[in-house]
């Protein structure tokens, strides 16, 4: 992707904690991610809206039931993940 130089005004407080945190290489890195990540809290708003205008506000019941589903995925990611770093590391191999 092609990129391009801008200026941009930040607090300072706020810019110095950030460079101290990724270092002078990482501040433009860091600062496209914190705007890509808003561009897609934005777009998924609009898709929320957009969906809860089609079909109506989502209830408390969906809620909990994406909730359920969120925290099976979660939990099977995690058993997969233990899978792997004990096929990797076998309880007592030699390290």
């Amino acid at each position: 992707m092609a990129t391009k130089k801008y200026t941009v005004t930040l607090p300072e407080e706020l810019a110095e904690e950030i460079r101290s945190e990724v270092g002078p290489g990482g501040f433009s890195r860091y600062v496209t991610q914190a705007v890509e990540r808003q561009r897609e809290r934005e777009r998924l708003h609009e898709a929320v809206d957009w969906w809860e205008t089609e079909y109506g506000p989502v209830t408390a019941e969906e809620l909990a039931e994406a909730e359920t589903e969120r925290r099976d995925i979660e939990r099977a990611h995690a058993e997969r993940e233990e899978r792997v770093r004990n096929t990797a590391n076998p309880p007592g191999a030699a390290a």
